[in-house]
């Protein structure tokens, strides 16, 4: 969060990103609990999320797939790490889609559900959360 504001809208996305990436050492945990967080806010199939394991609902998270906007940010394990890629439509086509690193696919996934915060109170509910840390 910026300092002196307790406003979830107006924060420096690379402080986020980087609490975020230092309070997270195992790349599992941070999906489980972005999927946590964000769980309430993406409904239907804005949030997919693929398990490892027999009994799958509880299961190691081992992708998860997001729609926020005009774009989907997918982050697979990868052994100790994650491959990232943002996909980006127009008209409900996608466009191109690119392999980024986890620091920006969290940067470009935060400002998005900064965006959508400005105007769903659950998304920035959402925000606030994962900024200040609270996990599900």
């Amino acid at each position: 969060m910026t300092p002196g504001t307790d406003d979830p809208l107006n924060i420096d996305l690379d402080l986020a990103v980087a609490e975020l990436q230092s309070n997270m050492t195992d790349v599992r945990i941070l999906l489980k609990v972005l999927v946590g967080q964000l769980a309430d806010v993406l409904q239907g199939n804005r949030l997919i999320v693929e398990r490892a394991g027999r009994i799958r609902k509880n299961g190691p998270i081992m992708a998860v797939e997001i729609a926020m906007g005009n774009d989907t940010f997918r982050a697979e394990v990868e052994g100790p790490s994650l491959r990232c890629t943002i996909g980006h439509s127009s008209g409900g086509i996608r466009i191109r889609s690119e392999e980024v690193g986890m620091e920006q696919w969290l940067k470009q996934l935060l400002g998005a559900l900064q965006a959508e915060a400005a105007h769903s109170e659950s998304a920035r509910q959402a925000l606030q959360d994962i900024v200040i840390g609270k996990t599900s």
